[in-house]
């Protein structure tokens, strides 16, 4: 590397908003805040909750049942006429 044209890489303490704490390397001058981190995150820690706001997971459900429905009684149907 080139002197005097990259920035500074230092440790810098990254605090999370759960408690958790950790080290890690960047051109960031101190320490840094975060809200969520991968201890808290539902994608890591597997605890991801689906949330039915106002009824779409139920409606997206009878909708397309009602599709499914049709494709069975459209294949009866055909096999029926032969």
């Amino acid at each position: 590397m080139k002197a005097a044209i990259h920035p500074n890489y230092r440790e810098v303490r990254v605090h999370c908003a759960c408690g958790n704490a950790f080290v890690t390397r960047s051109t960031h001058r101190s320490d840094i805040n975060v809200e969520i981190c991968s201890a808290c995150h539902p994608f890591f820690t597997g605890k991801q909750k689906l949330l039915d706001t106002a009824g779409r997971i139920e409606r997206f459900r009878r909708k397309y049942a009602k599709g499914d429905a049709a494709k069975a009684d459209a294949a009866k149907t055909e096999t029926a006429k032969k």
